[in-house]
């Protein structure tokens, strides 16, 4: 969760409307699950005895998001969860789950990290550069650095020579 953000109270009703003290309004199970995904910390008490639910309510969430079709949970998971209830290793379970999602998140970070956020465009720019190599090395040409201030119809009629370059080497060869 986000750091120094104030944790925001929902009380729940006996009707099943959520309301949220933060904003004076009430919400869907919807919205904290958008609001998790933001980062927000939030707690869920039940309105009349005061009492800590966010337990039920994430589980809630939990069931509503796999109910749509968005599984996550793989059903053998699922088998091996509810038999480690009331066993010996339930006490437990909380806290290795919770460290086994700590160290996919840092793994996760790292990897985003690792590729940078304009992983697509590195990637392509390595392949165009892979690719006026091999179109070099096919015509005979020496690969030439592009000039940086060549615009896209520019690059776009530099491939096309390297392209019918190409094409006239392989039918010179298909002959």
């Amino acid at each position: 969760m986000v750091k120094g953000a104030a944790k925001v109270t929902i009380k729940k009703y006996a009707n099943r409307r959520l309301y949220d003290t933060e904003s004076s309004s009430y919400i869907t199970l919807d919205r904290l699950a958008a609001m998790i995904r933001e980062g927000r910390d939030f707690e869920v008490v039940d309105a009349k005895s005061g009492e800590d639910i966010t337990h039920q309510v994430l589980t809630q969430i939990i069931v509503d998001e796999e109910s749509r079709g968005s599984t996550m949970l793989p059903v053998n998971f699922l088998r091996q969860l509810i038999g480690l209830y009331g066993g010996q290793m339930q006490g437990a379970v909380p806290t290795y789950l919770e460290a086994a999602m700590d160290a996919f998140q840092k793994n996760q970070q790292a990897m985003a990290g690792a590729f940078g956020q304009n992983m697509f465009a590195d990637l392509a720019k390595r392949n165009m550069a892979m690719f006026e190599e091999a179109a070099s090395a096919m015509t005979g040409k020496k690969a030439q650095a592009p000039a940086q201030n060549d615009g896209p119809a520019d690059e776009l009629a530099k491939l096309k020579a390297e392209l019918a370059a190409l094409q006239a080497k392989v039918d010179k060869l298909g002959k």
